[in-house]
């Protein structure tokens, strides 16, 4: 089967390649659903065994993927998004949804497995190659730490964030509220997978975080309640993954991120200093979106999720700060450096994701 990449070689071509794109969004689709058949399968690996040629399109779209978004000069949008919903798919398996136990029928799968650990070393590879690790390992990490911190707890407004705070209407808020229920819905999901082992003073930090972002053991006070209660003001759907279709290819590899950082142990460090930035510089894109809230003149319900991370999430980054990222330092001097790594990452994937959401606005505000 031939490539599907998208070439734009010259104007006179544009034709051509909108139909090139088009039929390359209906294969990774196609190959989407015939994933999503093989998900159900009972007994996948032992009827891959007998009839592989299940999987075969599927497959030839993944390895057209990989290339496309990960071995190319440039990179195809549509083949990220087509790998990081697939990634997604198998990652959530490790989530309990409190839906069919059926659906899980498929968890431990050697295939699924193999199609994770293929799309993760491609992507990771390629994340990786956007930072200066030699660099980072000169570092000195604590003092590396603090500087970001300071840095990143009152940041100079993006484009972005301007668009945000000046511009957005009230449709493109919902549009935020769509886009941002498929993390708030389900928040502190992966800090949950990483809290088992042997007790300490960090390990009894991160579960005062989980407490908190549980509403300590109180649904009501849950922060997750509060996201379902902003989306109900505006008669939005509340189940998770709603509006997952909504979501930028950017925002889902931000999630699959942090699956792998948590699923894996020896990542700790990276997974705790991605958690140090997200805790840290949470409260600043907060307020961005308050601000949003109170120009357009929404109701106190309509803003409850950020006026409880703003108060809650400044307490946790110093916590973060002091209690985790710098004792891990500490404990883990050859490895410290993995610290600023994963503070880097997350930086660099939510900065990224940031963009994406607001472009996904602006385009559905154009479309209207």
């Amino acid at each position: 089967m031939q490539s599907n990449l998208v070439i734009f070689p010259n104007a006179g071509a544009a034709k051509k390649s909108t139909q090139t794109e088009e039929g390359t969004i209906t294969n990774y689709d196609r190959a989407e659903k015939q994933f999503i058949e093989l998900l159900a399968m009972e007994d996948l690996d032992h009827k891959l065994d007998v009839k592989p040629a299940i999987a075969s399109e599927f497959e030839q779209a993944l390895s057209r993927a990989i290339r496309a978004a990960y071995k190319n000069d440039r990179s195809d949008e549509q083949a990220h998004r087509f790998l990081q919903r697939i990634l997604y798919r198998i990652n959530r398996l490790k989530l309990f949804w409190y839906d069919d136990l059926h659906h899980y029928t498929n968890e431990r799968s050697l295939y699924l497995s193999s199609c994770r650990d293929l799309i993760e070393a491609a992507w990771q590879k390629w994340e990786l190659a956007q930072f200066d690790v030699a660099a980072l390992q000169q570092l000195d990490v604590k003092q590396a730490l603090i500087e970001r911190t300071s840095a990143d707890l009152d940041p100079i407004l993006s484009e972005s964030s301007r668009y945000i705070r000046e511009e957005m209407t009230e449709s493109g808020y919902r549009h935020l509220l769509a886009i941002g229920s498929f993390d708030g819905l389900v928040e502190a999901s992966h800090l949950s997978r990483i809290l088992g082992g042997v007790a300490n003073e960090v390990q009894c930090t991160l579960m005062r975080v989980l407490i908190e972002e549980y509403g300590n053991g109180r649904l009501s006070r849950k922060h997750s309640t509060f996201f379902a209660q902003m989306l109900a003001e505006f008669g939005m759907n509340t189940q998770p993954e709603a509006y997952f279709d909504l979501v930028p290819w950017e925002v889902l590899a931000s999630t699959n991120h942090n699956f792998l950082m948590t699923e894996r142990k020896r990542y700790f460090l990276r997974y705790s200093g991605g958690l140090t930035y997200f805790e840290v510089a949470g409260p600043a894109v907060y307020k961005n979106y308050m601000v949003a809230a109170q120009r357009l003149g929404l109701s106190e319900v309509a803003v409850g999720y950020w006026e409880l991370h703003i108060r809650e999430d400044e307490r946790h980054g110093r916590w973060m700060l002091d209690d985790v990222a710098l004792p891990l330092a500490e404990r883990y001097p050859n490895d410290a450096w993995e610290l600023v790594l994963g503070y880097d990452q997350q930086k660099l994937m939510s900065d990224r994701a940031g963009s994406a959401v607001v472009r996904s606005i602006r385009q559905a505000k154009q479309s209207v």
